[in-house]
């Protein structure tokens, strides 16, 4: 029904405002008597055989929305009753901020896909807060964090443990977001020195608490094996809980879409079908190289169950869709969560 009825409806509109309309749409939906059970009927599957337990966490399945959905915390209640194993919250930022210009995310229907360039768009630290603090507990909430555009490179460890402080006691594990490519200059967060202080930073400021939560690295798909070596490297180095592979990509190889639509575009990051090849081949490498020495949760062009369960195979232990998510509904969910039962 979503894909025959629902999908080409919110296709024919501008992607942010359909984004948002869906938001209120589902919000106003879940408020109906009734409604709520009826989703939980249609998507959630309950299965021991589907939890995993992970950096001290118990999922009760292993299937994710990835960050920069629910970017507020707004809707992640309702969310919850499309079977989702976990949800993860944000790119939060300390102080809320507008993001890049207006258009700035486009749809390529002919490859599946999503090129955005919004820039950490969100209403900050004390709006998630907010929240946050209306959690029911139905799954394990993951906080994804990063710094404010603004913010001068010798202030990011600043910005980074301003959120982390503040949400440490509201979320179930920490994303620490350096590689998204829509946030002006972000070379110095993929410099390993750079890197070293601030994971070190973070996990002193962990435990200072009496329950310290688990905190996890995004990572790009562009990085080659030499970039790799080097991330893998790190996590032993720090005693990381675990990689996030991958978030959205600069390259445009292989696309369906012409010079002409990119060139209209313009920049952005690439997520979605087309980068589901070289999402998987660095969950591979991560997971072959390290000989798993760590958790990885993969992301990246999961469209069907097969797409996740080859992730799976590759070395991934939970994985997250987001484009997935708008393309294919919320019946893919259920559908991953049944092919990994069989």
């Amino acid at each position: 029904m979503y894909k025959l009825l629902v999908r080409p409806i919110l296709f024919c509109f501008d992607p942010e405002k359909v984004h948002y309309f869906t938001f209120s749409l589902i919000r106003t939906i879940s408020k109906i008597p009734g409604f709520k059970s009826l989703f939980r009927s249609l998507y959630v599957i309950n299965d021991k055989r589907l939890e995993r337990n992970l950096f001290g966490l118990k999922f009760c399945n292993p299937v994710g929305l990835a960050a920069g959905f629910d970017k507020n915390a707004v809707l992640y209640n309702e969310l919850a009753n499309f079977g989702f194993g976990f949800i993860e919250i944000g790119t939060v930022t300390p102080k809320g901020q507008e993001g890049n210009p207006k258009q700035r995310l486009f749809r390529l229907k002919d490859d599946k896909g999503i090129i955005n360039r919004m820039g950490f768009n969100n209403a900050g630290l004390d709006a998630a807060i907010t929240q946050l603090k209306k959690n029911k507990g139905k799954l394990i909430i993951g906080g994804n964090i990063g710094k404010n555009t603004q913010t001068k490179p010798e202030h990011y460890t600043k910005d980074y443990l301003e959120c982390f402080n503040a949400l440490q006691p509201y979320v179930d594990y920490f994303v620490l977001n350096v590689s998204c490519p829509n946030v002006g200059s972000h070379a110095k967060l993929n410099d390993k020195d750079y890197l070293l202080e601030l994971i070190g930073a973070v996990q002193n400021a962990n435990a200072t608490f009496s329950k310290q939560k688990p905190i996890l690295l995004k990572i790009a798909p562009d990085l080659n094996n030499s970039q790799l070596d080097e991330i893998i490297e790190l996590v032993a180095e720090t005693k990381l809980d675990g990689v996030i592979a991958s978030n959205t990509s600069t390259d445009r190889t292989g696309l369906k879409a012409t010079q002409a639509q990119l060139k209209e575009i313009g920049n952005g990051g690439l997520s979605g079908q087309p980068i589901k090849e070289k999402s998987t081949k660095v969950i591979k490498y991560l997971a072959d190289k390290s000989n798993k020495a760590f958790p990885i949760i993969g992301v990246g062009g999961i469209h069907s169950a097969e797409d996740a369960l080859e992730k799976i195979e590759a070395g991934a232990d939970l994985v997250q869709i987001y484009t997935g998510f708008i393309y294919e509904g919320p019946s893919l969910i259920k559908k991953i969560n049944k092919a990994l039962l069989k």
